[in-house]
């Protein structure tokens, strides 16, 4: 009789186990200091997980051409953002290869040394923003949330 209870609670133990890695699960803290960029990607398992960007793409301001106009608004803009001042959410909208990713990652190089840091997540995941916003809230970093499509 003993022998069947203890073959039952090893089998609920699995049972419990196989069950608790499919639940929802708080996303973790990544090593913050690993990287000035993160990726917010899903496991097989439905869990999301911040990724360090083990090569960020080390592009200058002075190094895009032709659109000053859009790169003196988001410089303004993102160095507000970093100093603690008023900034507006930034959409930015245009055709493939017009630089609007080499424009935040360029602010991103810009101000990585004043706490801003870059967190990409793919359209499919921004239903977990919640989520992400929940991790990064108490951290003294400033965050640019980033999606490109």
């Amino acid at each position: 009789m003993l022998d069947s209870l203890e073959k039952l609670i090893h089998r609920a133990e699995l049972l419990l186990t196989r069950i608790e890695s499919v639940l929802p699960q708080d996303l973790a803290q990544p090593d913050w200091d690993s990287s000035i960029a993160f990726r917010y990607r899903k496991r097989s398992t439905g869990h999301g997980v911040l990724e360090p960007v083990k090569h960020v793409n080390a592009i200058a301001l002075a190094d895009l051409k032709e659109i000053d106009a859009q790169k003196q608004k988001i410089e303004r803009n993102t160095l507000q953002f970093v100093e603690g001042k008023a900034a507006n959410n930034v959409l930015l909208t245009g055709a493939r290869g017009t630089g609007k990713s080499s424009l935040i990652r360029a602010c991103l190089q810009q101000y990585a040394r004043q706490g801003l840091r870059l967190i990409e997540v793919d359209k499919t995941d921004l239903m977990d923003l919640p989520d992400i916003v929940d991790v990064v809230a108490s951290r003294p970093e400033k965050f640019l949330i980033y999606c490109d499509d």
